[in-house]
């Protein structure tokens, strides 16, 4: 999924950012550099907090204390809150607890730096431990982990960090305003007449072209999640970066990719997380959930559920529950 052809009078700004690309695009061209910095400053904000891959970060503090009670900062607690939010929403098949399952399946470091072809066997898959075994107050921030739990935030933290930018951005500059990390895309303020156009693409770094297919974005989120992009080849098997967190192990392969629109990026994030997990059972829970959502399987044919538009149209975003 990326930002279309530009509505007349926007401007937009990109840079790389949490191994993918950060846009800001507005609707007064002169509010552009007061909402780029905006995104900057939240990006570097939630890579300090919830990065994997740094070793100064504050999730990596908290998973080399699992076991014992901490106390984390407010945009951690505000991170982790969404996390679980998310497990809560998708009855757990988004979980903030598949840490080791992921680093189990290699990617311990930046995706730039995995092996493309690890010859290691893939290690027998557990399951994780569980969202529910989490103790945290969000009033004190006092965090308890069970004993050998690792957080991974990277389903949730990066859609939170979308979502805040976009609000933020907004407030400061007065104009719409639309954020796009990676898969995840929050608007907030007016948009453009026509709406925001939203080209969906396996991977988001490909440009739209004239027949990429695209909706027209009015307000609230759109999330893609996907199996195409962030793959490597383990002991002979391609895995990916989405682990079933009741198996430890990637999930049959169902769907290439998972478009979802609600209300909030995050809602948007964990449902289509949750239909790549759920595989063939997403349709009937997207279904229940009322949620636009665009799926398109291994072999290219496309489903459409809850009213997502076939052609350009205003997508209106539900919500989930």
């Amino acid at each position: 999924m990326t930002p279309g052809t530009h509505p007349t009078g926007t401007a937009r700004a990109a840079f790389p950012a949490l191994g993918t690309t950060a846009a800001v695009l507005v609707t007064e061209p002169e509010a552009l550099p007061v909402a780029e910095s905006v995104l900057r400053a939240e990006v570097a904000a939630v890579d300090r907090a919830c990065s994997r891959f740094r070793p100064d970060s504050e999730l990596t503090r908290v998973n080399v204390r699992a076991g014992s009670p901490t106390t984390v900062g407010q945009y951690f607690a505000e991170a982790l809150g969404a996390a679980l939010h998310a497990a809560r929403i998708t009855d757990g098949a988004v979980d903030p607890t598949v840490g080791r399952a992921v680093l189990a399946l290699g990617y311990d470091r930046t995706f730039a730096s995995v092996r493309p072809d690890d010859a290691r066997p893939l290690p027998v898959a557990r399951p994780a431990p569980g969202w529910q075994r989490i103790v945290f107050d969000p009033r004190t921030r006092r965090l308890h982990l069970p004993p050998r739990t690792h957080l991974d935030l990277g389903a949730t933290a990066k859609a939170h960090a979308a979502e805040r930018a976009a609000r933020r951005a907004a407030e400061r500059s007065g104009c719409g305003v639309l954020v796009s990390l990676g898969g995840d895309l929050a608007t907030a303020g007016p948009a453009p007449r026509g709406g925001w156009r939203v080209g969906l693409v396996d991977d988001h770094t490909e440009p739209a072209t004239a027949g990429t297919p695209c909706v027209a974005v009015s307000g609230g989120a759109l999330a893609t999640s996907g199996v195409r992009v962030r793959t490597w080849r383990r002991s002979g098997r391609t895995v990916h970066h989405i682990v079933d967190p009741a198996t430890g192990a990637c999930p049959a392969p169902t769907w290439r990719t998972v478009s979802v629109a609600a209300a909030d990026c995050v809602d948007a994030n964990a449902a289509a997380t949750a239909a790549v997990v759920l595989g063939e059972g997403a349709p009937a829970w997207l279904g229940a959930a009322a949620l636009p959502a665009r799926l398109t399987g291994i072999d290219g044919g496309v489903s459409c559920l809850g009213g997502w538009p076939q052609d350009v149209a205003p997508l209106a975003p539900g919500g989930a529950r």
